[in-house]
């Protein structure tokens, strides 16, 4: 049964992707730091024990967008919430275990991944959860079984996002994995290893207000 991981990814337009980074660091800053850190996470991850798939959004703009790598296959997210987008995704993948990851994460690699798919090994989901409370990766054993009530009434950019999730998925044993931080704040650059943090931001003036103090 082949593995896929489906990666969540926006085109890195100023001011409609990472807005709140951008609040505190300037939105083409912002921009800048997402289309890199995206970039540097698909490298990161590629291995031959499992496939790569991009979810895009805009769907048209994702689906031709010349930012991606273009070997690697790509679905449209569509419309709905973040669950919605992401069960269609899930679902959608009929042969083997599916981990769908946020690409704002820093921290994942392939060790990461392939410790998700040794859970779902012995249980029918995985998280990777988030310290803000929501989570990185979400993982099915059998997605095409994904219950109809998956992410329903999850309660989306709060600390109850991985509760709620796993409380939407009733009678599935749930697996926990890495701990990691995701980025929205500057906060969370100066959470994260400051040569992850100030590897990825332009060199502009908006570097300096996010770099961690020594």
């Amino acid at each position: 049964m082949r593995r896929t991981v489906i990666v969540m990814v926006k085109e890195p337009r100023p001011g409609q992707v990472k807005t709140r980074l951008g609040r505190d660091i300037g939105f083409g800053a912002a921009a800048w730091w997402f289309r890199h850190q995206s970039l540097a996470l698909l490298r990161r991850i590629r291995d031959p024990r499992w496939q790569v798939v991009l979810a895009v959004t805009p769907d048209v703009q994702g689906l031709c967008s010349r930012i991606w790598p273009g070997d690697l296959p790509r679905m449209a997210q569509g419309q709905g919430d973040l669950g919605q987008r992401m069960r269609r995704a899930m679902v959608s993948i009929r042969n083997g275990p599916v981990c769908v990851i946020g690409a704002d994460i820093p921290g994942i690699g392939r060790a990461q991944i392939a410790r998700a798919f040794a859970a779902l090994g012995s249980h029918q989901s995985v998280f990777g959860p988030a310290v803000d409370g929501g989570y990185w990766l979400v993982g099915l054993k059998q997605p095409h079984r994904a219950p109809g009530s998956m992410f329903r009434d999850v309660r989306w950019s709060s600390e109850s996002a991985l509760a709620d999730s796993m409380r939407s998925i009733p009678g599935l044993s749930v697996a926990l994995v890495d701990l990691l931080q995701d980025v929205d704040t500057a906060a969370d650059l100066k959470a994260i290893k400051p040569d992850m943090a100030t590897s990825l931001l332009p060199m502009t003036g908006a570097q300096s207000h996010a770099r961690p103090k020594p």
